[in-house]
């Protein structure tokens, strides 16, 4: 990144994801987390790349994730990027929209979710 663009904010590049995290970025993506849901809980971690307050809450829950010697399934959703399978799992899902968001899935239903400094690791384990 320039100078210039420190100063007026140019165009940052995206930071890498942990090696835990499962993208989703298709509808089949989504499906087959759905999917593994029914054999073990899953946790889906929509976040806005846009959002300070959404970045600081992904930090923050990388760091409980690092400390665990057993990482659990968990699938990453850019929405910004991928708004309609966003929309899709608020939809299909039947919870509402929240960004930061932590939605658990068991045997293909939502059983727990949470948004914002409610979100943590101890949900999922």
């Amino acid at each position: 990144m320039s100078f210039f663009d420190k100063i007026f904010g140019g165009k940052e590049e995206a930071p890498e994801r942990k090696s835990f995290w499962k993208k989703i970025e298709s509808s089949e993506d989504l499906a087959k987390a759905i999917e593994a849901s029914y054999h073990h809980k899953i946790a889906i971690f929509k976040h806005s790349t846009r959002c300070f307050i959404s970045s600081t809450v992904l930090k923050n829950f990388e760091r409980e994730i690092d400390s665990l010697d057993q990482k659990p399934d968990l699938y990453y959703l850019d929405l910004l990027e991928h708004r309609l399978i966003s929309n899709k799992i608020a939809e299909d899902l039947g919870i509402r929209h929240e960004s930061p968001q932590l939605i658990i899935i068991e045997d293909g239903k939502v059983v727990d979710s949470s948004s914002h400094e409610d979100i943590s690791i101890s949900q999922v384990v």
